[in-house]
């Protein structure tokens, strides 16, 4: 089995592939805008497990989903490749990076993606909080439970027209399948993957709206310096895409290392 991708194919072959991984309620549309700007490259849109048109897959943790991903990458003959992840994309790009042989990863590129929890407290917390959002979503109208998703303070920036323009594409995705991808990758179940990270051997980039203080903390904690996107919170390549676009053609443009 694999996921639903929309490939296409760059105008310079000697590129590495940009495999595009999107965050909860996301799918392959999510990165749509960005592809003609990165026409030069090869490009990968994934549905994740549970959203989009793979959501009818369904994955039982974050080991799961990485099998899925490289049956998807192996299936698209991708061997040479840079993961771009936001949110829930960016926490299975940073798994992928710290899992398996990976000889085809030239670089990983994270947008707001935790990289795990080291308290055991805070993931027990967390995986019962992730519970209840999950009951929430088999239970009572989407409409009504998104609209509390996006009440969260992580979301803070949004206007009240984002939130409405947000709430009416997510309405697309099934619940139930939601609920199921919500449990297995909750940030409780997700290993802490700081100290991997800190010895990656492929560019890491790490990038975050300005006014993401969460995130930038986080970037912090792994020793990184965010590239900050201005105008924009947790959700910055939808919040300004012209300057997240930017940003990223910046750090793709510049040298590749190899991996020993």
């Amino acid at each position: 089995m694999i996921l639903h991708a929309v490939a296409a194919s760059g105008r310079r072959a000697d590129l590495p592939c940009l495999v595009w991984l999107h965050g909860f309620l996301g799918s392959v549309q999510e990165w749509a805008r960005f592809h003609e700007a990165f026409a030069d490259w090869p490009q990968l849109r994934v549905d994740l497990p549970g959203h989009g048109q793979s959501a009818a897959i369904t994955a039982s943790g974050f080991a799961a989903v990485d099998d899925l991903l490289r049956k998807t990458l192996l299936s698209y003959n991708i061997l040479n490749y840079l993961l771009v992840g936001y949110s829930l994309g960016g926490r299975v790009a940073m798994y992928h990076a710290c899992h398996g042989e990976n000889t085809g990863l030239r670089g990983l590129i994270v947008e707001g993606g935790n990289p795990g929890l080291a308290d055991r407290d805070a993931r027990k917390k967390r995986r019962a909080a992730d519970r209840r959002w999950a009951q929430r979503f088999r239970q009572e109208p989407l409409d009504e439970v998104l609209l509390a998703w996006y009440q969260q303070p992580v979301f803070s920036s949004l206007t009240h027209e984002e939130r409405d323009e947000l709430i009416t594409l997510r309405c697309q995705n099934n619940p139930a399948s939601l609920a199921v991808m919500l449990e297995s990758t909750s940030l409780g179940v997700q290993p802490d993957l700081r100290a991997r990270l800190q010895t990656l051997r492929v560019p890491f980039h790490y990038l975050c709206g300005e006014r993401d203080e969460k995130f930038r903390t986080v970037a912090e904690s792994l020793n990184l310096s965010p590239h900050l996107i201005p105008a924009a919170g947790h959700n910055a390549h939808r919040e300004n895409p012209a300057a997240f676009r930017s940003c990223l053609l910046t750090l793709l443009r510049q040298p590749v290392e190899e991996t020993p």
